[in-house]
């Protein structure tokens, strides 16, 4: 088997509202999309009894080579016998910052079942596609076909493929955010407004209006992420600015690239020392 390279894209959630919780996890809905800044996935057959996993890149540096989502999704597949006995050798370049609310590891995870189902190297039910990918991670079946696409809070999601191109100014300090703190402070529940979507939900008016609920218990947590947010929604033609899931990315919407790569000039200026990045949606 030749060697094949997987673009792996960063999510983004342009909203985020929390609206009740169950037995075990909260109930989430969100307007979510993906951009061009990606992990790279490097696949090879190997004739070995033993899959082969490395991570490499600026943001490689604390992954355990023992647990984390790629192998966590190989031992699921070697359970069920879906890879019918083939082994392989994956290597992972680590574009996206972890803890970062942009899922890098959730999306590694469904970009690389995304190649399996793609080659028919496995066959897999939806439904028991469904069934494996939240063992791994709930955000795991948002990068089964990456695109725009709205969950409502049942987990229904629905996806978009007519495309409207949002420039990206990212922001991620040197800290990170915990999903599990910032969720297990949650106090405070929203009302459903994603339950009947539609391709006017991604239009920039509307999505001005959103917010994301995580904010003010990461914003409390670390008040430098609000600074950054102020300061991003200062520069001319942001046309808004919202923290991406648990954070700790904050990302500031532009029209084009031109007026994108302006304010990244006007945010290093001020804020040297944070990673920042221009991106588009895909």
């Amino acid at each position: 088997m030749k060697q094949f390279k997987i673009k792996s894209h960063a999510k983004i959630n342009i909203a985020l509202n929390v609206t009740g919780k169950n037995s075990k996890l909260h109930n989430i809905e969100s307007i979510i999309t993906f951009i061009n800044l990606h992990d790279l996935i490097i696949v090879k057959q190997i004739d070995q009894t033993k899959h082969k996993i490395s991570f490499k890149g600026k943001f490689s540096k604390k992954i355990s080579k023992k647990k984390n989502t790629i192998s966590a999704l190989l031992m699921l597949l070697d359970e069920k016998n879906y890879l019918n006995d083939k082994k392989f050798n994956i290597k992972i370049i680590k574009n996206i910052p972890q803890q970062s609310g942009m899922g890098g590891g959730s999306i590694n995870a469904a970009s690389l079942l995304n190649f399996f189902i793609n080659k028919k190297i496995i066959k897999i039910k939806e439904n028991k596609l469904l069934n494996l990918t939240e063992k791994i991670g709930s955000d795991v079946i948002l990068g089964i076909k990456p695109t725009n696409l709205i969950l409502s809070h049942t987990g229904k999601i629905k996806r978009y493929y007519k495309k409207k191109i949002l420039h990206t100014l990212i922001v991620k300090p040197s800290f990170g955010c915990s999903t599990k703190y910032i969720f297990s402070r949650v106090k405070k529940f929203s009302k459903p407004k994603f339950d009947i979507p539609n391709q006017s939900m991604f239009k920039i008016q509307y999505l001005k209006k959103l917010k994301n609920d995580l904010e003010e218990i990461a914003f409390n947590k670390y008040p430098k992420l609000e600074n950054i947010k102020s300061f991003l929604a200062t520069i001319p033609n942001t046309e808004f600015v919202r923290m991406s899931g648990s954070g700790s990315s904050i990302v500031a919407y532009y029209q084009s690239k031109r007026l994108c790569e302006i304010a990244y000039k006007h945010f290093k200026r001020k804020f040297n020392n944070h990673w920042c990045i221009v991106s588009k949606t895909i």
